[in-house]
């Protein structure tokens, strides 16, 4: 009996498909350049458009929500870089890139600027996450470098209060934009960092253009994050702005506000993370064994599609064929001789010696039964046999006469 067939439907697979580009670290977090084309700006407010070079072409999506912070109108032919992540739209089993950010290529000489440090840093080691270090989860004094003026600053310390008022909080008072803007932070994080009871530094501001943000650009800033012993958290901006102090922290908050909220643990909740964590466990495991099951059915059915059960039914299907075909040949055959042999027997028939007993001629033998075909093979008075078509008739020989 043959292996049962397994059959996926396409929606089971285009699911698959999906959790495979998911789990990708590489394709949930890479920046593509190219020219757009086929650019359509619906009325939902999302982004359509194929990013392309001279050997290839990607489909591309930029939600209303990320669309709204650009500073500038994406159309055809422009060359830009975009940011985000490769999924899978399973309705149409087409996979494409979900645009994060995007920034014209090449727009002046800030951004190549950012280019060549980020570049160089990077060469450099500074983003290795191997050099990150861990944030603490239970932090009981965290310093924050950021204007004294700014909302930026009454949202970190608000949402700080609300979620653990035990936490203590040390304001460096920063200039966070235009000149010696980058010294006062350097400054803030190293003397924050010689505090050693302060747990975490939140490095940041609010949002702006990339000139409000270059301070946040500068190598010297760079180099303080990295070189300070203290966890830090960068929180430059809007959720689309980068910056130079996002790739060397610890770990980069969109905003502010989030920072805060990732600095300091809500301690309403702890006991409620505990559950979550287990839940979230389960359902980890839980993928995981689902995913385990579906690799193991899809290797079940390459290793149907090569069991030698399936060459063993096929050999055996042949030869049935085989055997089949060699009994109706046997049959013909046989029939053939049959056809023969009738045709000898009737041969044999005609020339039969008793043949001629039908047209009524008599055989004459003597006491022996050998036939005699001559007189002289007689002798008078000598008892011979006469055989007839229907019978035999004893004689005796009283007189021979020869044939003149």
């Amino acid at each position: 009996m043959s292996a049962q067939r397994r059959v996926y439907p396409v929606s089971v697979v285009n699911r698959y498909v999906k959790q495979l580009l998911v789990q990708d670290v590489i394709l949930q977090n890479l920046w593509v350049s190219g020219e757009i084309s086929n650019f359509k700006h619906h009325s939902s407010g999302h982004l359509y458009f194929t990013i392309k070079d001279e050997n290839g072409a990607l489909s591309a999506v930029m939600f209303a929500r990320e669309a709204k912070a650009l500073r500038f109108e994406p159309e055809n032919g422009q060359q830009v870089q975009v940011q985000g992540a490769i999924s899978l739209y399973e309705k149409t089993g087409q996979y494409q890139l979900y645009v994060r950010q995007m920034e014209p290529a090449g727009s002046g000489a800030l951004y190549l600027a950012f280019e060549a440090l980020k570049e160089k840093l990077q060469a450099q080691g500074l983003f290795d996450e191997s050099k990150k270090k861990k944030i603490p989860r239970f932090p009981r004094r965290i310093g924050i470098v950021t204007s004294p003026t700014g909302a930026a600053v009454r949202d970190m310390i608000q949402i700080a209060r609300r979620r653990n008022p035990g936490v203590s909080l040390v304001v460096y008072p920063a200039k966070v934009q235009g000149e010696g803007a980058a010294d006062t932070i350097v400054n803030g994080i190293r003397r924050l960092d010689l505090m050693p009871e302060i747990d975490t530094i939140i490095v940041g501001r609010g949002g702006g253009s990339l000139e409000d943000l270059w301070a946040f650009n500068e190598e010297k800033v760079a180099l303080a994050i990295a070189q300070a012993h203290t966890p830090v958290i960068s929180a430059v901006g809007h959720e689309t702005d980068f910056t130079i102090a996002d790739f060397v922290a610890d770990l980069r908050a969109p905003t502010p506000s989030a920072a805060a909220e990732l600095a300091v643990p809500d301690t309403a909740s702890v006991w409620t993370s505990v559950v979550e964590m287990t839940l979230r466990r389960q359902k980890a495991w839980k993928r995981y064994m689902q995913h385990e099951r579906q690799k193991q059915m899809l290797l079940s059915a390459k290793l149907a599609a090569m069991a030698p059960r399936r060459t063993l039914d096929d050999h055996r299907q042949m030869l049935d064929m085989l055997r089949q075909r060699r009994r109706y040949a046997m049959h013909n055959r046989l029939q053939q001789n049959r056809f023969q042999l009738q045709k000898l027997s009737d041969v044999l028939q005609l020339l039969s010696p008793l043949h001629p007993l039908e047209k009524g001629y008599a055989l004459v033998m003597d006491e022996a039964g050998a036939g005699i075909s001559s007189i002289r093979q007689v002798k008078e008075g000598q008892t011979l046999q006469i055989q007839m078509k229907d019978g035999v008739i004893d004689a005796k020989a009283s007189r021979i006469h020869e044939k003149e």
